[in-house]
């Protein structure tokens, strides 16, 4: 059986967790921070895991981390 690629976008974005969730970054924290305050931004920051109807295809795109 022959090895299976990695997307290389999702090995960028994605990690799992030790129990295989897989963990992401939040989104809204790339452009206009201005107006968002200093308490938002500060929890954009943390990972957050992905949502359960996404967590399937994500471990089929990184199948090796």
């Amino acid at each position: 059986m022959p090895k299976i690629k990695t997307h290389s976008g999702a090995k960028k974005r994605f990690k799992l967790s030790k129990n295989g969730k897989p963990k992401i970054a939040h989104a809204n924290k790339s452009h206009i921070l201005t107006k968002k305050n200093t308490k938002r931004k500060r929890n954009l920051r943390k990972q957050t895991v992905a949502d359960k109807t996404n967590q399937k295809q994500i471990k089929r795109l990184v199948p090796y981390k």
